[in-house]
């Protein structure tokens, strides 16, 4: 499996639609915590999930939320 961060930004009025999306679909990240700006002004969140690859890190979101979202491939390293 491979290491993404998953990078999705919204705009400030999307927030309600942004959370809204999740109802119903069914995810392993649904009810786990998310790192969020948007009570910062920021209108983004981040996940660090593992998927073969980047369409399947991305099916974890409903469409709403993946279709403003950036996969972003990472690998762990030790800093020294």
């Amino acid at each position: 499996m491979r290491a993404f961060v998953l990078h999705h930004s919204h705009a400030a009025h999307e927030c309600e639609t942004a959370f809204a999306a999740w109802a119903g679909f069914i995810s392993p990240l649904r009810h786990e915590p998310v790192g969020s700006t948007c009570l910062r002004g920021g209108h983004s969140l981040y996940w660090m999930v593992r998927a073969a690859d980047r369409a399947a890190a991305l099916a974890m979101l409903p469409r709403f939320v993946a279709d403003r979202t950036t996969a972003i491939e990472v690998r762990e390293v030790e800093v020294p």
